[in-house]
């Protein structure tokens, strides 16, 4: 990949050659590939993708994931893609953004989320059990991706047995290197969703894809772009993120048999790791577009300038946190960026948080012990979201 020209307000000590879709380490640990990045400033000058900067501090993180009067939101990826809908409410600014967020805020209340969790518990039962006997799964494909998919079908009253047919073409969308074959998928996942939101358009339910299909932003409708995007988005929104932590949550409890275990015996510990293992492995990497400049520590971050803003570095960054790349579960609780700050805090966290419980509660009691197979070729992957691209388990038959 081509590098860019370093800019004339970019001192040279902060230039690093770091393409953050491939970062060395990311392999065995995608959150300290993001770490080793870090410089005492807080601020690195990548010459890849477009050339952008990438926050390496937490307590900046922190500080420009909740500016939006000099960071824009439209386009959250390096480099900036061209898409054809767009992501909304994520990518949006004030004063839109608050209108597209209030169609679907109403669907992450307590109560929505305590209806759901009937589905997601017999769902988790349901696989757990599918592939239990055999000793063995494929956690990544056989299971993370598809409770959060479940949860959109619900969420927007379509039929759960598109769930695999969907799920194929998400992968597609999400991790395919083949162009033509992501670009169809793409298509397929229009057309279906299109089908729908003609058909609520002509009769509205109560579920978030009625309420989309008929919001407005002020005083006016939501275009049809507006629609389809902001229903796509909440389709990856969940799945991407939530399927991605699970696998960080499960590679780690196969890995540590001894927390594992404090989950067994003390069922009550499961929120408070939950919340440990968020910070530890934070999967977001979001970007902005810089509107104002932006003094830091004597560095100008220029308008027009793109930063890239990992949310796992705040929950490793060893200013914040003592021994931050240790897992404690008793650790005490406190505030983690991962489902980020702000305007654009992700609407859909405690349903995330829901969901990764009844998973730990359900698989623990079922499968207590497990191990990575010794032939597991899963690795490591960073970008826009930390994830793992496979993750073989196994554990003893049952006789």
């Amino acid at each position: 990949m081509a590098t860019a020209p370093v800019p004339a307000h970019v001192p040279t000590e902060l230039v690093v050659d770091a393409d953050i879709y491939a970062l060395p380490g990311r392999e065995a640990d995608p959150q300290v590939a993001w770490k080793a990045l870090a410089r005492p400033g807080g601020l690195v000058w990548s010459t890849r993708n477009g050339g952008h900067w990438i926050a390496t501090s937490g307590a900046l993180i922190w500080e420009l994931l909740g500016d939006i009067e000099r960071l824009s939101a439209k386009e959250l990826t390096v480099p900036p893609g061209i898409n054809l809908y767009p992501m909304i409410p994520n990518q949006a600014d004030e004063p839109e953004h608050r209108h597209y967020r209030k169609a679907i805020l109403p669907f992450f209340l307590p109560r929505q989320i305590k209806a759901l969790q009937d589905s997601v518990r017999a769902l988790t039962i349901e696989l757990i059990e599918g592939f239990r006997p055999r000793g063995r799964c494929e956690f990544m494909g056989e299971f993370a991706r598809h409770l959060p998919m479940l949860i959109f079908l619900r969420l927007v009253d379509l039929p759960a047995d598109d769930r695999e047919w969907l799920i194929a073409r998400a992968d597609l969308m999400v991790r395919s290197n083949d162009h033509v074959a992501r670009t169809q998928a793409q298509r397929d996942v229009e057309a279906y969703l299109g089908q729908w939101i003609e058909q609520r358009r002509a009769n509205p339910g109560d579920d978030m894809l009625s309420a989309i299909v008929h919001a407005t932003v002020g005083d006016r409708p939501m275009t049809a772009n507006e629609v389809m995007g902001e229903s796509m988005d909440v389709l990856f929104g969940g799945l991407d993120t939530v399927a991605s932590i699970l696998g960080f949550v499960m590679r780690f409890l196969a890995n540590h048999p001894a927390q594992r275990r404090q989950l067994i015996e003390e069922p009550a510990l499961i929120p408070i790791a939950i919340e440990e293992m968020l910070r530890r492995f934070a999967v977001a990497s979001v970007a902005r577009r810089v509107t104002a400049d932006i003094e830091h520590r004597g560095v100008t971050m220029r308008a027009g300038d793109m930063v890239v803003l990992p949310t796992c570095l705040h929950g490793i960054d060893d200013a914040l946190w003592d021994e931050p790349l240790e897992v404690d579960f008793r650790r005490p609780r406190r505030t983690h960026a991962t489902f980020g700050t702000g305007v654009h805090t992700c609407p859909g966290a405690p349903l995330a948080r829901s969901e990764i419980a009844i998973v730990l509660e359900e698989w623990l009691v079922r499968i207590p012990d497990f191990t990575i197979a010794g032939d597991d070729r899963g690795e490591g992957l960073t970008g826009s979201v930390n994830a793992l691209s496979s993750l073989t388990l196994e554990w003893p038959r049952a006789a």
